[in-house]
């Protein structure tokens, strides 16, 4: 039988413990202190376990006293570059984290939705460190409030920089909600008008996209609870009703009703009562 070390069982126990406290909590502020706590002790654990990891750990969690200054150092370690040196893009992200409250409530309830959603997944330190998902989603975050503040030439640089980094392309301009899951991410693509509501669990390889050279509202509408599987491609101005399933490799070209399953190039319904919420169980059978 596998022996697990002592910082391993009190994780395990923590683990459980602060699921189940962040989970019932309504509070943007109390959410964030908690996960910071978790990822703290987390790192703490993780430092005394593996020394070789001590670096970055102390760079990204141990030195620093919030989640968004921890943040801000992780995503300027992964995305900077000669012509955008740390030094320059982790006082831009850190400024977008402080002015903006409700980005950092995101990044909080994305990072309790992969401990909840992913069985690979123990703790929050380990998407904050290593998750291209998270990391991606998360630097969609800033270059939204990059755009949302007119400095549309900086945000179009984040997307660039996500897309080369993470191989995801999500527009600065989409709407994004908090909760989500992007599990593994490779080759996501979100188009500019595209709205993504809460709680929504996303596979790689995933399209919304839009059809055509038309203007103005062009990319699909993703309700929440929705899960859609790897190498899904939906297309247009569709809506994807309120947890609805969407099968891998499916390509929707209309609307998809609440609690359904479609699958199918084109696809079509193949089961009309799902009565839990996909996004959450993360079961992609068709029948289930």
């Amino acid at each position: 039988m596998e022996r697990l070390s002592f910082a391993s069982l009190t994780l395990s126990v923590m683990t459980s413990h602060k699921r189940l406290k962040l989970r019932q909590c309504t509070n943007c502020e109390c959410v964030i202190n908690g996960v910071w706590e978790w990822v703290e002790e987390c790192a703490r654990g993780a430092a005394a376990e593996e020394p070789a990891m001590r670096g970055i750990l102390d760079d990204v969690c141990l030195s620093r006293n919030s989640l968004a200054t921890s943040i801000s150092a992780r995503l300027a370690r992964k995305l900077s570059r000669r012509d955008m040196p740390r030094e320059l893009i982790e006082p831009l992200i850190r400024e977008a984290l402080t002015e903006d409250q409700n980005i950092l409530s995101q990044i909080a309830q994305d990072l309790i939705a992969i401990v909840d959603r992913d069985p690979a997944c123990r703790t929050p330190l380990e998407p904050l460190l290593f998750y291209k998902g998270f990391h991606a989603i998360t630097t969609y975050r800033i270059s939204h409030w990059l755009w949302q503040h007119d400095r549309t030439i900086m945000a179009l640089q984040f997307q660039s920089l996500a897309s080369e980094v993470f191989a995801v392309d999500i527009h600065p301009a989409a709407t994004i909600g908090c909760g989500i899951l992007l599990d593994h991410a490779t080759s996501f693509v979100v188009g500019e008008t595209a709205i993504i509501r809460d709680n929504v669990s996303i596979l790689h390889e995933v399209t919304l996209g839009g059809t055509g050279k038309e203007e103005g509202d062009r990319h699909p509408i993703v309700e929440s609870g929705v899960l859609i599987g790897a190498g899904a491609k939906i297309l247009g101005r569709v809506t994807i009703g309120t947890c609805a399933k969407i099968a891998a490799s499916s390509v929707v070209l209309e609307n998809v009703p609440p609690h359904t399953t479609v699958a199918g190039v084109p696809a079509v319904i193949v089961n009309d009562s799902i009565p839990d919420n996909p996004a959450l169980d993360m079961n992609q059978c068709l029948c289930d």
